[in-house]
């Protein structure tokens, strides 16, 4: 227990750092920037709200809309509503629930119909909030931070990597980043040390083809890629020599190789299954089914969760994420998570509340007994995570917690989901082998060029 709570001060101070350091500044302003327009439009938002404000103050009941995603199988937001119902008894949150998978499309739909509903809005990445304000469908909350006092300095730089075209649009929910997952009952019974800390990609691919057993349905894989193309693009950016928005995508073969391999070789399910049965990484992971998975820390949250409802029981651990060859340990690729408010809401003020609570420290402590990493990394919520009742035993396990160089995913570029768009669409085809891996990367490397005006 004292080595979880001294290395949480120290994984504090490192992840504010890392933050600072990766962060590349602020947003640069689009080329159409409408800066000068924002102002007025909160203050327009803010006189519709009066009359929900007065119901709030009032104690009458009132309805909020918050969208989340895959809410039943994570307490990164459930924790947070029901704290707020509880402080605020008359205000009841509305939960408007989509799959992780769908939610960005699911959300511009919804969006695209200006109304109301929802209020508040958890933004799943940085490039899809981008997108949102470009088209006016993000309030801007400057002027309610600027009324309230509020004090951005407790996200240590986070708050302002936030920023775009020098205007706020939401504050830091949750702070990620990639580590590997694995189930020591798995190891024990294959007779395998677990993952280390300090692991290269070519041994994580000898430890995948060791653990991979069986055959038919009691078949366990070795390890288990997720359909995401991050799950193979995050760990060509890993090293920070390049991102997702390049000229040249050549720099994507070897891991797209190493990908086809594993799944040519059996040890990962392949890409056409998982897709065409809508599969989901965490059923196939509580289920015992593969060995290891890289997997973002918000995960942590979930298999806690999971094993205090009695749903698993078997024995789990995480390791750093392994690292590219030319690199040393503690190399690792994760993002922020926002929390925003509508354009169209018709209570901002009380959106603005929610906003408020769910990215404070308060809730930073709430979210921390559920194994989630906030915006907020104070050394408590630290202590916390590492001292939980159901974070797995063992240093090496608190270890894997820290990391020395954090690149984010993506860019923030104003572009980025037109051409995450691209990404996911050609990496499809390469997975389902419709496309070689050369011609796929020609494809990424002539529709990026397309959108970004290079050619």
């Amino acid at each position: 227990m004292k080595s979880k709570k001294a290395l949480a001060a120290a994984l504090c101070a490192m992840m504010v750092a890392s933050l600072t350091a990766c962060g590349g500044g602020k947003t640069q302003p689009a080329a159409d920037s409408k800066t000068e327009t924002k102002a007025g439009e909160t203050e327009k938002a803010a006189e519709t709200t009066a009359g929900e404000t007065e119901k709030a103050a009032s104690g009458e009941q009132v309805e909020l809309s918050v969208t989340t995603w895959d809410n039943e199988s994570s307490p990164q937001f459930s924790a947070v509503i029901e704290a707020y119902e509880a402080k605020n008894p008359n205000v009841k949150i509305k939960i408007i629930d989509t799959s992780a998978d769908e939610y960005n499309n699911s959300l511009g739909i919804s969006l695209s119909a200006a109304q109301p509903d929802p209020d508040v809005i958890w933004v799943k990445d940085m490039g899809s909030m981008l997108q949102m304000a470009d088209k006016n469908q993000l309030l801007p909350i400057d002027d309610f931070i600027k009324n309230d006092n509020f004090d951005l300095s407790i996200y240590k730089g986070a708050a302002e990597q936030l920023q775009y075209n020098g205007v706020s649009y939401a504050l830091p929910y949750r702070n990620d980043w990639y580590v590997l997952y694995y189930n020591k009952d798995l190891f024990d019974a294959a007779g395998v040390e677990y993952p280390s800390n300090d692991m290269t990609w070519e041994q994580y691919d000898e430890l995948a083809a060791k653990l991979t057993s069986g055959e038919g349905s009691a078949k366990v894989y070795g390890s288990h890629n997720h359909t995401w193309q991050a799950l193979v693009t995050n760990w060509a950016v890993q090293d920070g020599k390049n991102t997702v928005v390049e000229k040249d995508y050549s720099f994507l073969k070897p891991w797209y190789e190493e990908a086809l391999a594993l799944q040519d070789n059996g040890y990962i399910q392949d890409y056409s299954t998982l897709k065409t049965a809508n599969i989901h990484y965490s059923s196939v992971f509580k289920n015992q089914q593969c060995a290891m998975m890289p997997m973002g820390t918000w995960f942590i949250a979930t298999m806690m969760q999971s094993q205090a409802e009695g749903e698993t029981d078997f024995n789990w651990g995480v390791a750093n994420i392994p690292h590219p060859s030319d690199t040393g340990a503690g190399y690792t690729v994760g993002a922020l998570t926002p929390v925003a408010i509508s354009a169209y809401t018709d209570q901002a003020d009380l959106a603005w509340d929610f906003v408020k609570f769910a990215a404070s420290e308060e809730a930073a402590e709430i979210l921390a007994q559920q194994g989630v990493f906030t915006g907020i990394q104070t050394e408590e919520s630290m202590k916390t995570i590492a001292s939980a009742e159901h974070f797995p035993e063992g240093d090496s396990n608190v270890e894997a917690l820290s990391y020395n160089h954090y690149a984010f995913d993506r860019p923030l570029d104003p572009q980025i989901e037109e051409i995450r768009t691209v990404l996911d669409e050609v990496h499809e085809m390469i997975m389902i082998k419709a496309y070689s891996v050369d011609d796929g990367i020609k494809e990424m490397t002539e529709r990026v060029a397309k959108i970004k005006g290079w050619n």
